[in-house]
């Protein structure tokens, strides 16, 4: 029999015991796929979410644990414009409210007056306009997923606001979501005279570095984003989701690491007289610690791709479940590649000792096992 079809069977003598080990295994690759794919959505749509509108840079509190907790005093936004090299700025409060059997439905509340700096386009109906008025603009992915249209209203906290126009934005958490008066948000949010964050617009031959350097070194109290660089430094909550992602993977390795010892050994273990066979026929002890290895990575590479499959399949549950809108999943090649790779170390370093110990075996010791 050849070495590669030896590799790709041995594993599988004990199907039930190979089974434990790959669903171990599996689990933990399809947390790390699931997590590292909502991580690359979250920064996506709030990158997005800050250059909404086409604005130079977006302004935050300092010291949140996540940018959406971020209380700014409404006054700030008159104090920002007022800066060197400001155009104009706009606040923005960012709210979830559940809506229909959607509970993360976002509610964007902004002055009717400066809705232009938001750049969206009205396709049907009309944009806000009276700031006291009980009426809302919905994106077009949301009027869609909510069977709503111009002329129809939604229900928020008991009350009922008029959907009086459907706009587009190219950002899917502003198309998922709604515009509303910042002064009837305030209100729904208990939060009057405060703001999410304030969107920045600068003059023509400004320099981005030279504006946020005023405005921080003016106001200690806020913080700047004019990248996602700048994002994932400020924003905690992202930063708490990247290190759970690599805290996850090292237990994958430890946990499926101990998992492929023990499948190996006990398979070593049956197989003793056999690997003695092999080496009474010539076999040296590198390519036993080969096969034994190989078989290891064969196992752990099944329980990656099947990891990886599983973590796709939960986050196409989340969004059925209600996440769609919230956040719009990122599956790039990185998520998938970590994946893989951990799955691979679980596989190397979970099969050497196993390996070492059978490629230690005496050949006239192992042929007299029975």
């Amino acid at each position: 029999m050849r070495f590669i079809t030896l590799v790709l069977k041995n594993p599988f003598r004990s199907r039930a015991r190979s089974l434990l080990a790959i669903t171990g295994i599996a689990i933990g690759i399809a947390t790390i796929v699931t997590l590292g794919v909502i991580t690359e959505g979250l920064k996506t749509s709030t990158e997005d979410t800050l250059k909404a509108g086409g604005a130079d840079f977006t302004i935050v509190e300092s010291n949140v644990s996540d940018m959406f907790f971020s209380k700014i005093d409404e006054e700030y936004v008159d104090r920002v414009r007022n800066v060197s090299g400001v155009e104009d700025a706009v606040g923005i409060l960012m709210a979830v409210q559940p809506l229909d059997d959607n509970p993360y439905f976002v509610l964007i509340g902004i002055d009717p007056a400066k809705i232009n700096m938001s750049q969206i386009k009205i396709t049907e109906g009309r944009t806000l306009q009276d700031p006291d008025a009980d009426e809302v603009i919905m994106g077009k992915v949301a009027s869609e997923n909510h069977g709503k249209k111009v002329g129809d209203t939604i229900k928020i906290k008991n009350r009922e606001y008029r959907v009086v126009g459907i706009f587009e934005s190219g950002d899917m958490q502003q198309d998922s979501g709604a515009f509303i008066s910042l002064k009837k948000l305030q209100r729904i949010e208990d939060k009057e005279g405060k703001l999410t964050m304030i969107y920045v617009k600068m003059t023509r031959n400004s320099a981005v570095e030279d504006v946020t350097d005023r405005i921080e070194k003016r106001y200690s109290d806020l913080t700047t984003i004019a990248s996602l660089e700048d994002l994932q430094s400020v924003d905690q909550g992202l930063q708490t989701i990247d290190t759970a992602t690599w805290a996850i993977s090292l237990l994958a390795i430890i946990i499926g690491g101990i998992g492929v010892i023990n499948t190996m050994i006990m398979s070593v273990f049956e197989r003793t007289r056999e690997i003695g066979v092999l080496k009474a026929v010539g076999w040296r002890d590198r390519r036993i610690l080969a096969m034994i290895l190989g078989e290891s990575v064969v196992l752990t590479a099944i329980a990656g791709a099947a990891g990886s499959v599983l973590g796709v399949a939960a986050i196409q549950v989340l969004l059925a479940l209600g996440m769609k809108g919230f956040i719009e999943p990122v599956y790039s090649p990185e998520i998938f590649m970590r994946a893989f790779a951990v799955a691979f170390t679980v596989g190397i370093l979970g099969g050497l000792y196993p390996a070492y110990r059978a490629s230690r075996l005496a050949p006239t010791e192992a042929l007299r096992y029975e």
